[in-house]
């Protein structure tokens, strides 16, 4: 007598309750975190009209992952992530609460803000590696590039959205803003505890600075992990074009703000149309490959968008960049969670998380740098040819990530 087959476990993210809310919980947060960030900006810059003081924001969020990514890699795999995840959306809950009693009070100082502001990445700063590391925890392995797809593309539809609902709300009133989004922080907390427990391997080791640096050794010592990382972080680096689209609605293709919408939204929703094509039609095979040639496509499609003179080229060329980068932002990540054991997962989320902010924030420095010296578009061209000799260059020092087949596994 045969024993029925067991039926392989769904490849559907969604098919798991406990990513169902997790998925809510990073729609809910970003929609939070992108009100505040307009919000802020506009408070700011009202009160004061400095521009420097505009860059200081993204800075302030920044620099504390920086500072801490020692210690926020190891908690996430010291301690529950639910529980890290909840302390943080609370301390997020008691920034914005902080950021409505400022405005509230029609205070005329801003320096305040910028110490909310450091409280507020500090605690993105502890959140990143935990929910990034709790994803894997919530699926199976056939599942997770699924998750990683859709859980981005949640991040994706309120940076496309977010700003625009943040700026609607702070022109009803300021307290409408940040009122907002703690009620959407008091939503994702209420989501986090609806997560069932997961089955996480916590790691056992003492704490020292040999078990703070050991997400480094690991990314080091792994070729495949090391490949990965650096990839995103240079590709991105050379390619990153976004700073200078006020210039380009401008000055070259002679538009106007609602153009510039447009061109702001349009990777964004490329990205979220493509996360639609992959969860219909998955990455079955030739991983590292595909991998390698979409990066490639993003550099192509910068550099497209950079010759362009006309918004009708310029907007489908970024939707495509948005597109090509879903596509290996999901692939880098499943090949990365999969090759990372559980116990050290953190720590090598916290690293990756700091590289990916750095590359965002010196990928802008370095296009506008350029752009300063030899104008907008060689700068965006030479980025976008710069992110395809990224993709052939690490094509040839990585060939196990190259030949990385599988998303479900380890295997070349």
């Amino acid at each position: 007598m045969s024993t029925p087959m067991t039926a392989d476990p769904s490849r559907l993210a969604f098919s798991y309750v406990g990513f169902r809310f997790f998925w809510l919980t990073t729609l809910l947060v970003s929609f939070a975190v992108q009100i505040m960030s307009v919000s802020i900006a506009w408070q700011i810059y009202d009160v004061t009209g400095d521009v420097f003081l505009l860059g200081l924001v993204g800075l302030s969020l920044f620099l504390p992952a920086l500072l801490l990514i020692l210690v926020t890699g190891l908690t996430a795999d010291r301690f529950n992530r639910r529980l890290i995840m909840t302390v943080c959306l609370g301390v997020e809950l008691l920034c914005a609460l902080g950021f409505f009693t400022f405005v509230n009070a029609e205070a005329h100082e801003v320096w305040p803000i910028f110490g909310i502001l450091i409280l507020l990445g500090t605690a993105r700063a502890f959140w990143g590696p935990a929910a990034q590391s709790l994803a894997p925890n919530l699926v199976p392995p056939n599942a997770l590039a699924n998750a990683i797809t859709v859980n981005a593309s949640a991040w994706q539809f309120a940076s496309i959205m977010g700003p625009a609902a943040g700026g609607l709300l702070y022109g009803i009133a300021p307290t409408v803003a940040f009122g907002t989004a703690g009620a959407l922080l008091l939503l994702a907390m209420v989501c986090v505890l609806l997560i069932p427990k997961p089955a996480q391997r916590q790691s056992q080791q003492a704490t020292s600075l040999d078990t703070m640096l050991a997400g480094f050794r690991y990314i080091f010592s792994n070729k495949v992990v090391l490949g990965a990382i650096s990839l995103d972080m240079f590709a991105v680096l050379m390619g990153g074009a976004v700073a200078l689209l006020p210039v380009y609605a401008k000055d070259i293709l002679h538009a106007g703000p609602q153009e510039l919408g447009m061109l702001r939204a349009a990777p964004g929703i490329g990205a979220i149309v493509m996360a639609l094509v992959l969860t219909k039609f998955p990455v079955r095979d030739h991983a590292g490959k595909l991998l390698f040639l979409f990066v490639g496509l993003f550099g192509l499609f910068t550099a497209l968008f950079g010759l362009s003179t006309t918004v009708w080229v310029s907007i489908p060329a970024l939707a495509l960049v948005g597109a090509s980068d879903m596509v290996s932002v999901t692939i880098r990540e499943t090949i990365m969670q999969l090759w990372t054991p559980e116990e050290v997962r953190g720590r090598v989320n916290a690293v990756n998380s700091v590289f990916i902010g750095a590359s965002n924030e010196l990928g802008e420095f370095r296009a506008g740098t350029v752009a300063h010296f030899i104008g907008p578009v060689p700068a965006v061209v030479i980025g976008g040819v710069g992110a395809v000799a990224v993709a052939i260059v690490w094509s040839q020092l990585f060939p196990g990530l190259r030949t990385q087949r599988s998303l479900d596994k380890k295997m070349v």
